[in-house]
């Protein structure tokens, strides 16, 4: 097999760049706000070299770089771009698995040319009409893609040749395993594996015994084998739009003033993106000003307003007196069953 992994290079913020070309040699990052407030959703590489990184609270960030521009997200513009950069996917094969608006999988096996020219010209493509750069891997899987479109970044690619597997696992740190998380990680560590030459010195049934059906897996994957097809339908469960706060919310109708404009987020994206779905239930999430936070859920398959604002008032009054800095508002698809059960749901009627 022939998969290449294409992850665009600080997708948001090269956007916002792109637009900004006067931020180009400046520090920017995109989500939280310039007060401190909210996590970082990515940053430019001049900021990453202060030591920013995604998911990263705002006021660290400031802490660490005192210059950076933040610059509020703005989804629907990164939607756009990512459907036309999926487009220049699609001239080179239909065997593409999305994994976000910034990453996929391609599947080029039937092309029968070399994959890694493949990735160069794709990865051209995207700069020359889109004027983004990009990375990619290239392997015979899905995870061995994966982890070579890191090796070279940004705007670079790296292929881990069938022949090369072996002595590139070897020395490959089993935290970079797909599916290995923190905990995962430090059970492996407290162990004595360190990468995966290590972790392959341990028997099946001893994986087992440890990780349950995970260990059956690792005991795959620290090899370098992943049997995992490039998916075409990726099925989504839930989507949702949230907000943090610049100041707290103190009252009950501010906070339904902010809800309007995440609800017609939200409204947007299930019409451009989700209105084959059907609907099993809405949900609404707050953070409180001490972190605490709480979610209530009703199902439905018809949302609107009327569902929404109980559910925003429910998660309230949960707070008892607290002020809120964070508001989100989503809803959780029915599985798909085939095509003759998809229907045009009428959203929030």
């Amino acid at each position: 097999m022939s998969i290449i992994h294409i992850d665009m290079d600080c997708f948001f913020a090269a956007i916002e760049i792109k637009y900004r070309p006067e931020l180009a040699t400046k520090p920017v990052a995109v989500g939280g706000n310039p007060s401190g407030r909210g996590v970082l959703t990515t940053c430019n590489y001049i900021a990453r070299e202060y030591g920013c990184h995604s998911a990263m609270p705002a006021f660290k960030a400031l802490e660490l770089c005192p210059e950076l521009i933040i610059l509020p997200v703005r989804h629907d513009l990164y939607r756009q771009e990512s459907h036309k950069i999926r487009e220049i996917f699609k001239q080179t094969t239909t065997i593409i698995e999305p994994l976000s608006l910034d990453e996929a999988y391609l599947d080029v096996t039937h092309l029968n040319e070399d994959p890694s020219q493949i990735a160069q010209h794709i990865r051209q493509q995207i700069k020359d009409e889109r004027g983004l750069t990009s990375s990619a891997g290239i392997s015979t899987n899905k995870m061995l893609a994966k982890i070579a479109s890191d090796w070279n970044k940004p705007d670079g690619q790296y292929q881990i040749r069938h022949e090369d597997i072996n002595a590139f696992m070897n020395d490959l740190p089993a935290s970079k395993i797909w599916g290995v998380g923190k905990r995962t990680a430090e059970k492996l560590d407290s162990m004595g594996v360190t990468n995966c030459k290590d972790l392959q010195s341990i028997d099946l049934p001893t994986l087992h015994h440890k990780f349950g059906k995970f260990g059956v897996s690792l005991y795959q994957l620290c090899r370098g084998i992943d049997d995992r097809e490039v998916v075409t339908d990726r099925e989504s469960k839930s989507t949702s739009v949230e907000r943090t706060f610049k100041i707290n919310i103190n009252q009950i109708h501010e906070a339904k003033a902010k809800f309007k404009s995440i609800l017609l987020e939200l409204k947007d994206d299930l019409t451009t993106n989700h209105n084959d779905r059907k609907l099993k239930s809405a949900f609404v999430k707050l953070t409180f000003s001490d972190f605490q936070k709480t979610s209530t859920e009703k199902k439905s398959d018809k949302i609107n307003s009327e569902l929404f604002n109980e559910l925003l008032i429910n998660s309230w009054n949960r707070g008892k007196g607290k002020s809120v800095r964070l508001i989100g508002a989503g809803v959780r698809f029915e599985p798909k069953k085939s095509e003759s059960d998809l229907h045009q749901m009428n959203l929030f009627e």
